[in-house]
């Protein structure tokens, strides 16, 4: 056995191992070639920098080894080479190169190790990168390869390095022999060499690579597999061209595409090198695109495809060399279309065309060219004839023609074509060729007349390309069925409606349960989509009959792939038009049953294809596609169109809900609900006997698969959450002869023995959500049951895991809010359940503690005197302390109102005067006093007029406050009932104190909003009084405008008045942003007067007018309802193009506040009109030169960007929005609207930019990854060039704190975006031989070399996110 390695060898011990590399045994020669490289690897880095001897003996030891006989000894010998060249003298290293490129193999039958070796001596080395100083080590790499390899593989001395009369070098590796032509090694060399040390080399011997490579694509002999390489080698080589050679290169192509002697085997090359080069330089090669581009267009024709026809009819063949040169054009033309889409704008036409031209191209068949362009647009009586001839018509696909298919390579021109329209819908379909009409006008309808193709690999891409489009088309449908986890999540939708502004608060904080139970539960059945009368959504809806055809017929061939593709696009097309099958059902649901029962055989033909990003076709796959596609159906399609096909639908749900994978048993689970809602009422397709037959195999089925301890985990999920549908949907007295009470007994102790399964109680929580909520008698929640589930749920508000906690409380909340499952339980399950509950009520989670508080809402009036117990007002007293405010606060006063309702409020009035009093915020602590005070009347052992004598006596700040608020809560809720008289308000407006004179302000409003007659006109006639008198008016005024919808008297009388006032007041510089929110909400209440009066000062030439205007209409937005819009719909988008055209840079920042404002709220009105607002949008997220100033600092001159601020990241406390928030949210919202390529040119462009901007840009890449993959894979390399140099940013060392903060910070982000970058997209980071992607893989490996403990941080952090 050989001897272990040294920790710190030294060259005697690696000399030691050098003589039995010549041993007659071939294993004792691996061990020591395995022992001489763990011993090179364990050396420190001047190993041998000084031992010339030794390294001289090791190198002549290696060379021996790699012309040794045995195959594993020379693999051996390979690795030690790259451990040896990084511990050599550099001195050594170009003698060393010298002689690996002059081994003479005798031995060896593999003749490519010297070559193998040279690759591997050029990879060992670090990678200078572009921009940046080289390594000392690649530097002399870069010596030995520019003064040895280089006139090595060229046959010349390309730069002599200062030496003279050197001897010419022996005849190149690249020189093209007599007989053999190019060497294909040689190029391999090349290739790594321009990919390791591109940024080294010089000008000169970038030139004489291109000229070596130039000559090797121009030989006749050389052989294609070689020409490809050299096309490979040219686009990495590009990458490194200075601006200069680009350009000499570029002009030298043109020359050549405008030879007289330009053959097509020439000219296929100079078209294929060209699309190479798109994919590698996509930025430098666009500008060029303008003469390059008809080179390759004109290859692709009309005329030159009328030529080669009328030269087909002649000989009766193709030319193959034809056909290579077409292929190659649309190879050409996809990188163009992906890689440099803005390029080609101006060949939108002419790629179109082209690619239409070519993907109906097949001369080994004759076709009706009209029936093509047509795209299946033939009459009802050609539908049927071919429908019920269709075996016939599978001769479509098998035709015999002038050749045999053998021969025919007209099929990969046809693919090309549609991997050309595949680029064209990918790149140019939002806001652009989509909208306009073009995909559906010119593309679609060839598409579909293509569903005839005979090549499976080309039907399958024409298949993908529509279903692209289809996609496209949904505008942001989800196009995946749903699974259990994705049901609405109850304290996400707390959280997301507590931050929302309302115009009324709630008493309650309730939400409206019944409609999204309704809507998930499917309780109606669904009525057509009205189709739209303009748009891609009409254009689809016009087409969706003849795709349904096309497609139905495809479905009933054998192959899988076809099968498979065939029920993507049905589904693709389903989920977009919210059904669309109406008329075409017969014809789809029994090929469609036929693939959900088909064996899990593997596919056949092209299988493994993957088309359009897709995932390689199988049985399993189908079969799972075709069930979600039968739950769409269901689910989008009346009972009445789907009755006719239960009875085949329901055996083979069933079927496959028993089916051994689990993949297919679980979403099989999924459209088996679909089939419940169908069957049971108010639905309820079929007899009434057919549906208990049904409902009857349904529900053995899930009930077995729930309780199957050897079915998969998901499996059992699904079926659990199934069960609590078919529970749900049974409900109700009505239904008694559809399940017997034996069967729906069992089914409720299986929720209740799951809700205690650690695995599957997530499952079991919401499923016993639906049932509960559904519940119409006390046969659907039995007594004993519902007291033991009600327990075991709030049992389960004590797991640390979150999403069963907030699923627990949402099952909970509809429990209580049931009156049949409420009065199922007895005092002491109330008692218990909110024992449960009181853990819950602290401010740590507020997403819990709203829904927590309605839920002890409801057991309040249930039980009162039980569940208001000391623990429960301690709680509440406590959790007043804390900042409250939105839906939580809202549910807050809910619970204190009605237990001051029930008559037990007296404890919790005591705690809060004397446990609470001014310790909280007294705007908070007031509004619960003074709920609870109205409330409770008498029986809460305090009166108003003790407040009010409390504010006249005291004379500390605070509890002004307190008192104040209280009695305006308390003027509020009594309404015109109260006691109390402006002045017990307007007394304290000149208060020395701080605040008391704001808190009396909206103490007046909140008072007078109950009061308008009595309070208003005082208010008013304040107003009209100039300072602070005014300011603290208009928060009166707010309060009131706030509360107009729920006022006990009609405001109207005042509106004008008020308006006047407002307009006068707010232009003050203090009441701007007051009044501009109270002139808003006064639109709301008569927007036909007011709004035409906002639109008109918009014109108003005083910026500060024009900037009130702007704020006032974005406060209009969150609030308003239906009414409101139909009068706002006409004249918004003018408003916003007026407001994002405004002169004052202020006014603009506003101005796109506003717009974001206007896309959250009213998208219905926004989105069909934003490619007129984007622009504007774009526009200023742009570095405007005419903004940028000198400014004279003493000595020194410093540049200021006052349009800096239009673009950056706000601060939390800001009001305005900026250029990039205003995109962000727009991509968030309606990414489908915005062109991409415009999007992404800004983001892309702002990482560079400022800090704030630079992380709100890498926020916006993360989430492009997923809202667009393809384009976010193109950018790859834009973005590694801006990552590199933000990276590569060093702060001075005298910069303050500030500014190294950011720059790691900076750092920070940039590492985290590229870790989700590799993540999403991990072959683009291996160092695969492929010409697109060349920046980002270098920049990967040197960020894994020189950052490697911040960024294994990093990739542990963005782990533990994950999880």
């Amino acid at each position: 056995m050989a001897p272990s390695v040294p920790q710190n060898p030294t060259p005697a011990q690696a000399l030691a191992l050098l003589p039995k590399l010549s041993d007659a045994d071939a294993d004792l020669r691996y061990m020591s070639l395995n022992d001489l490289y763990n011993t090179l690897n364990a050396g420190a880095s001047t190993f041998l920098t000084n031992d010339y001897h030794t390294s001289a003996k090791i190198i002549d030891g290696v060379l021996q080894t790699l012309d040794d006989q045995n195959g594993e000894v020379q693999n051996q010998a390979i690795k030690c080479v790259s451990a040896l060249v990084l511990k050599l003298p550099p001195d050594i290293l170009a003698p060393f190169v010298h002689r690996v490129s002059n081994i003479k193999t005798t031995h060896s039958v593999d003749t490519s190790i010297p070559s193998t070796a040279l690759r591997t001596f050029i990879t060992a080395f670090p990678r200078p990168l572009p921009g940046l100083p080289p390594s000392g080590k690649s530097q002399d790499a870069y010596s030995a390869i520019s003064r040895v390899l280089i006139p090595r593989l060229l046959g010349y001395i390309v730069i002599p390095h200062g030496l003279e009369n050197l001897p010419s070098p022996p005849p190149g590796m690249l020189e093209i022999g007599s007989e053999k032509g190019a060497n294909s090694d040689a190029v391999d060399i090349l290739i790594e060499v321009v990919r390791c040390f591109g940024p080294m080399l010089q000008d000169p011997e970038k030139q004489a690579f291109q000229k070596a490579i130039m000559s090797i694509l121009d030989d006749e002999r050389t052989g294609s597999v070689i020409k490809k390489k050299a096309v490979v080698a040219i686009s990495i080589l590009a990458v490194y061209m200075s601006d200069r050679l680009l350009s000499t290169f570029v002009s030298s192509t043109i020359e050549s595409f405008r030879g007289s002697h330009l053959t097509l085997p020439k000219r296929r090359l100079l078209i294929t090198m060209i699309g190479s080069l798109s994919r590698s330089i996509p930025q430098r090669l666009g500008p060029y695109l303008k003469t390059l581009a008809p080179f390759v267009l004109s290859a692709l024709s009309a005329q030159e495809y009328e030529d080669s026809m009328e030269e087909l009819a002649e000989d009766g063949a193709p030319n193959p060399e034809i056909e290579e040169v077409r292929e190659a054009g649309l190879v050409a033309l996809e990188g163009f279309l992906s890689s440099c889409s803005k390029d080609m704008r101006i060949f939108t036409d002419e790629s179109i065309e082209a690619a239409l031209r070519y993907v109906v191209y097949d001369p080994n068949t004759a076709t009706d060219e009209d029936d093509e362009d047509m795209g299946g647009t033939q009459d009802e009586h050609e539908e049927d004839a071919e429908t019920n001839g269709f075996d016939n018509d599978e001769e479509d696909f098998e035709e015999d023609g002038a050749m045999s298919d053998d021969d025919d390579a007209s099929w990969k021109v046809r693919r090309c074509a549609a991997k050309a329209l595949y680029a064209i819908i990918s790149t140019r379909s939002n806001g652009d060729l989509l909208d306009n009409g073009t995909l559906y006008d010119k593309i679609a309808p060839v598409l579909i007349g293509r569903f005839k193709e005979r090549e499976e690999n080309v039907r399958l891409e024409i298949l993908a390309t529509l279903a692209s489009l289809i996609r496209k088309t949904g505008e942001g449908v989800s196009l995946l069925s749903a699974s259990v986890d994705e049901d609405i999540d109850f304290t996400a939708e707390y959280a997301s409606r507590s931050r929302k502004r309302r115009r009324v608060n709630s008493d309650a904080g309730s939400f409206d349960v019944p409609g999204v139970f309704s809507s998930s539960m499917g309780l109606s059945s669904p009525a057509p989509s009205p189709s739209p009368v303009s748009g891609p959504k009409a254009d689809l809806a016009r087409l969706s009959t003849a795709i349904v055809k096309g497609v139905s017929k495809l479905l009933k061939q054998n192959s899988v792939p076809t099968k498979q593709a065939s029920v993507t696009l049905l589904r693709d097309l389903v989920l977009v038009q919210n059904g669309g099958l109406s008329d075409s059902l017969g014809k789809v649901v029994e090929p469609l049953l036929d693939a959900v029962k088909s064996s899990g055989a593997p596919a056949t033909g092209s299988a493994s294809t993957s088309v359009g990003g897709a995932a390689a076709a199988s049985g399993s796959k189908m079969r799972i596609e075709a069930l979600q596609l039968t739950s769409a159906i269901c689910d989008t399609h009346s009972s009445r169109l789907v009755a006719p096909y239960i009875g085949s639908i329901v055996p083979s749900i069933v079927a496959a809900i028993k089916d051994k994978y689990y993949k297919v048993s679980s979403e099989a689970l999924v459209a088996v609900e679909s089939l419940i809602k169908i069957l049971t009422p108010p639905r309820s397709a079929g007899s009434e006997q057919q549906r208990k037959l049904h409902i009857g195999s349904i529900y053995d089925a899930i009930s077995a698969r729930a309780v199957a301890t050897d079915a998969d985990l998901e499996v059992r999920q699904r079926a659990i959450h199934a069960l609590g549908v078919f529970l749900a949907r049974t409900s109700g007295s009505s239904n008694v002869k559809l399940v017997t009470t034996t069967n729906k007994s069992k089914a409720l102790g299986i929720l209740q023995d799951r809700l205690k399964n650690e695995t599957t109680r997530l499952s079991a929580v919401k499923a016993v959500d639906l049932v509960v909520a559904s519940a119409v008698d006390q046969n659907d929640v039995q007594p004993v049951w519902a007291r033991g589930v009600a327990l075991e749920l709030g049992a389960q508000l004590r797991k640390a895991d979150r999403s069963l906690r907030g699923a627990s409380l949402a099952a909970l909340r509809n429990f209580v809010s049931n009156s049949v499952a409420l009065a199922s339980l007895d005092d002491d399950a109330v008692y218990n359940l909110a024992g449960m509950l009181l853990p819950l009520i602290n401010s740590t989670d507020l997403n819990l503690l709203g829904p927590a508080m309605s839920i002890l809402g409801k057991l309040v009036q249930r039980c009162p005197k039980k569940v208001v117990d000391t623990s429960l007002n301690n709680a509440l007293c406590g959790v007043v302390l804390s900042p409250l405010g939105g839906a939580v606060f809202d549910s807050y006063l809910g619970l204190v109102k009605i237990i001051g309702d029930q008559a037990v409020g007296q404890p919790l009035m005591q705690g809060l005067l004397q446990n609470v009093g001014v310790s909280g915020d007294p705007a908070v602590v007031g509004k619960a006093i003074g709920t609870l005070l109205v409330s409770g009347g008498s029986t809460v052992g305090v009166k108003i007029n003790d407040f009010a004598t409390e504010l006249r006596s005291s004379k500390d700040g605070k509890r002004k406050c307190l008192a104040l608020s209280v009695l305006g809560e308390a003027g509020l809720r009594l309404g015109s009932s109260s006691p109390l008289e402006p002045t017990v308000f307007t007394d304290h407006f000149n208060s020395k104190s701080e605040n008391v004179p704001r808190a009396a302000a909206i103490a007046l409003g909140r008072a007078g909003a109950g009061n308008i007659n009595t309070y208003l006109p005082i208010i008013l006639s304040n107003s009209g009084k100039a300072g602070n008198l005014q300011y603290l008016s208009l928060h009166s005024i707010k309060e009131i405008l706030q509360h107009a919808g729920k006022a006990h008297s009609d405001i109207s009388p005042y509106t004008k008045e008020i308006w006047n006032q407002l307009l006068v007041s707010s232009q003050a510089e203090d009441n701007k942003a007051i009044g501009a929110e109270c002139i808003g909400r006064l639109t709301i209440i008569e927007p036909k007067t007011f709004l035409p009066l906002l639109q008109s000062y918009l014109q108003d030439p005083t910026p500060t007018v024009r900037g009130m205007v702007i704020q006032a209409i974005r406060f209009t937005f969150a609030d308003s309802d239906d009414a409101f819009d139909e009068i706002l719909k006409p004249m918004l988008i003018k408003m916003l193009t007026t407001m994002l055209n405004d002169p004052n840079l202020e006014n603009r920042r506003l101005a796109l506040s506003t717009l974001n404002s206007a896309t959250a709220n009213k998208s219905d009105i926004v989105l069909p009109h934003l490619s007129q607002l984007i622009p504007l949008v774009m526009k200023e997220s742009r570095v405007n030169t005419d903004l940028i100033r000198e400014v004279q600092m003493g000595p020194f001159k410093h540049k200021v960007d006052d349009g800096l601020e239009l673009r950056k990241a706000r601060a939390p406390s800001c009001t305005k929005c900026t250029a990039y928030e205003t995109l962000y949210s727009l991509m968030e919202n309606a990414y489908t609207r915005i062109n991409p390529l415009d999007l992404f040119d800004r983001v892309i462009a702002g990482v560079e930019d400022e800090h704030e901007i630079k992380v709100l840009c890498n926020l916006m890449l993360t989430k492009l990854i997923v809202l667009d993959p393809e384009e976010m894979v193109r950018r790859l390399d834009a973005i590694a060039e801006r990552f590199r140099a933000i990276l590569a940013f060093k702060p001075k060392e005298n910069s303050v704190k500030q500014e190294m903060e950011k720059a790691a910070e900076a750092s920070k982000g940039v590492l985290k975006v590229t870790v989700l970058l590799h993540n999403a997209f991990p072959a683009a980071s291996t160092t695969a031989a492929n010409v697109q992607g060349q920046a980002w893989k270098g920049y990967w490996e040197w960020v894994g070399k020189e950052f490697k403990p911040q960024f294994t941080a990093v990739e542990n952090e963005v782990k533990s996110q994950a999880t």
